[in-house]
């Protein structure tokens, strides 16, 4: 199997799509829905895995029931775009637990975050240890969520 996407087979597609409805299958029972045998899809799905197509197999937990209810999407723009001070204010955020993502964008802010906190006092906690205690923030613009109509995690295969 080649591992870029253009090289994904119908099966591995039917494998994808199955999987990112629901991780919990048994390799059984992954077969039995994608048509295959139980050791085809088992080798195929090993194969998804050591190519890097499948990179993490998660629980997506609901936010308002362990406390997490305030989501935010913020832009962050440096003062200094250098490619050193780009990686380091990606590692500075990626130790808080709270920045679910974090994307460099272009045009506009250099770095669009996502954060799930459980209330404004812990946004505004989380922005002073992440933003405004960090010398090279230029600007920091905060976006709350009211009402989330949709969230996927599933890519079209």
């Amino acid at each position: 199997m080649n591992s870029l996407a253009t090289g994904l087979d119908d099966v591995d597609r039917r494998i994808l799509n199955a999987l990112q409805m629901n991780t919990a299958l048994t390799n059984a029972e992954l077969a039995q829905l994608v048509h295959v045998s139980a050791p085809t899809c088992l080798r195929r799905v090993k194969a998804l895995r050591d190519s890097g197509v499948i990179a993490r197999e998660v629980a997506i937990v609901a936010p308002e029931k362990v406390g997490a209810q305030l989501t935010a999407i913020v832009e962050i723009t440096l003062n200094v775009q250098a490619a050193d001070r780009m990686s380091e204010f990606e590692a500075h955020v990626a130790q808080e637990p709270a920045v679910l993502q974090c994307y460099r964008v272009s045009p506009g802010p250099d770095f669009v975050l996502v954060v799930q906190v459980a209330d404004m006092p812990a946004y505004h906690a989380l922005a002073h240890r992440l933003f405004t205690s960090h010398a090279n923030v230029r600007n920091v613009k905060a976006y709350f969520s009211t009402f989330r109509s949709k969230f996927e995690t599933r890519i079209a295969v």
